[in-house]
């Protein structure tokens, strides 16, 4: 009976939780809709499906942590799902919307997101719980995919039809993924508790960052995601230079007492 009942118990230490994994599982669905709508031309699809995406893999995560319904199998099969619909289907995405028309350097560019989001998924897995929740190291990668979407859904907002060879695509696909493998810090928004007592102006500015998101949402967003892309740069480049004038500073400071020593 013993051994029954630890044979039960076994089985059902190997089962898994469904909430949770049934968001990551309609995350996987958009994913793979956004690389065939990509394939077939449907740039605006595509690009709303990986929103869509963005959307389930922030409610995922957290419904499984408000239902303690964490487990090994969903952190692993999340981030699974993560390089398809935020690796695969924006590389597919950027490559058919625009960097077919560069050639080896376009699928050269496709490629690198892609493989810089899998080294960055796979790194941040490794660094879990040895850094500071309230930075990422690199640019997470659903950002990364957001802001190919973003630029596809502000195209079609300002008019433009079919396909967009411009090297400034290229060019931002190939800064993409050099950002999502450096070690630039970039904020993570885990600090922020929105139950907690805030001034009133804090709830008034919410509002009208609400109201101007429903006005031009594809304008808002592209704007949101660009800025949050070039925070991390120019906050390391603030460091930086803060870093360096410090230390010209003390050097000068420091050259008047060697000589009278």
């Amino acid at each position: 009976m013993k051994e029954k009942g630890s044979f039960r118990s076994s089985r059902m230490g190997k089962g898994i939780y469904i909430l949770p994994n049934l968001f990551t599982t309609a995350n996987l669905f958009c994913g793979v809709y956004a690389a065939v709508a990509s394939m077939k031309g449907l740039f605006e699809i595509a690009a709303l499906n990986i929103m869509i995406s963005a959307v389930l893999d922030t409610l995922d995560g957290r419904i499984a942590r408000m239902t303690n319904t964490t487990s090994k199998f969903g952190s692993e099969y999340d981030s699974l799902v993560d390089l398809v619909a935020f690796g695969v289907a924006p590389g597919l995405l950027a490559y058919a919307w625009a960097l077919g028309s560069f050639g080896k350097w376009g699928w050269i560019a496709a490629f690198l997101f892609v493989t810089c989001g899998a080294l960055r998924l796979a790194r941040f897995n490794v660094q879990l719980g040895t850094i500071d929740s309230r930075f990422f190291n690199g640019l997470p990668i659903p950002a990364g995919a957001a802001m190919v979407a973003t630029s596809v859904l502000l195209y079609f907002q300002c008019g433009g039809e079919g396909t967009f060879p411009h090297p400034v695509v290229l060019i931002g696909v190939f800064a993409l993924a050099l950002l999502m493998v450096s070690n630039i810090k970039f904020y993570s928004f885990k600090d922020l508790n929105v139950f907690a007592r805030k001034p009133f102006m804090s709830l008034v500015l919410i509002v009208l960052i609400l109201v101007i998101i429903v006005a031009e949402p594809q304008i808002m967003i592209f704007t949101f995601f660009a800025g949050y892309c070039l925070s991390g740069p120019f906050w390391f480049l603030y460091r930086l230079t803060k870093k360096t004038a410090e230390r010209v500073r003390e050097s000068k400071n420091s050259s008047p007492k060697q000589m009278f020593l």
